[in-house]
């Protein structure tokens, strides 16, 4: 699975209400819910991101609460992954669930700048950084999470089990 898109870098300890506020908890409508999208830490995301675009992020990202609002609000807005020097445990299992990519690579995240294009490769864990032509490498994904990226998310993967008979 490759993935390309333009970088929206933010710093460490972005937690899940600067992901999505809590105020807007209540919205059940994911496209609505994804309108809001980092809004307390830049207004102007929404406006900017396009699909495919790519979220770094520094340390312990994702920390905060347990909700999956978070990475569906992230997935949902059209960014196809996230890359960070770590995340918090559950926003990561979180993200795994819902089938939104993150890895974890403390080198890109120092050599990335906000603005530059990468391409991701998810089967091995390559990040190219087009813009500077720097190469970083993260733990690629098991066989059975990529599977999970690639039905767009364990709920999705199921179905398609129970569908398949597999």
């Amino acid at each position: 699975m490759k993935l390309e898109g333009k970088v929206f870098k933010y710093g460490d300890n972005i937690d899940t209400d600067v992901i999505i506020p809590a105020r807007y908890l209540n919205i059940s409508d994911v496209e609505e819910l994804a309108s809001h999208c980092m809004e307390d830490i830049d207004k102007t995301f929404i406006e900017r991101v396009e699909p495919g675009d790519i979220i770094v992020g520094g340390k312990n990202f994702g920390t905060g609460s347990s909700r999956e609002h978070a990475p569906l609000a992230i997935k949902t807005a059209g960014i196809s992954c996230v890359i960070a020097e770590n995340y918090a445990r559950i926003f990561y299992r979180n993200s795994v669930n819902i089938g939104l990519p993150i890895l974890e690579c403390p080198e890109a995240v120092a050599g990335i700048e906000d603005g530059a294009r990468l391409e991701v490769d998810l089967n091995n864990g390559e990040i190219i950084d087009i813009s500077s032509g720097k190469t970083y490498q993260a733990e690629p994904f098991p066989p059975f999470v990529l599977e999970i990226f690639k039905a767009g998310g364990l709920i999705a993967q199921i179905k398609e089990r129970i569908k398949n008979n597999v």
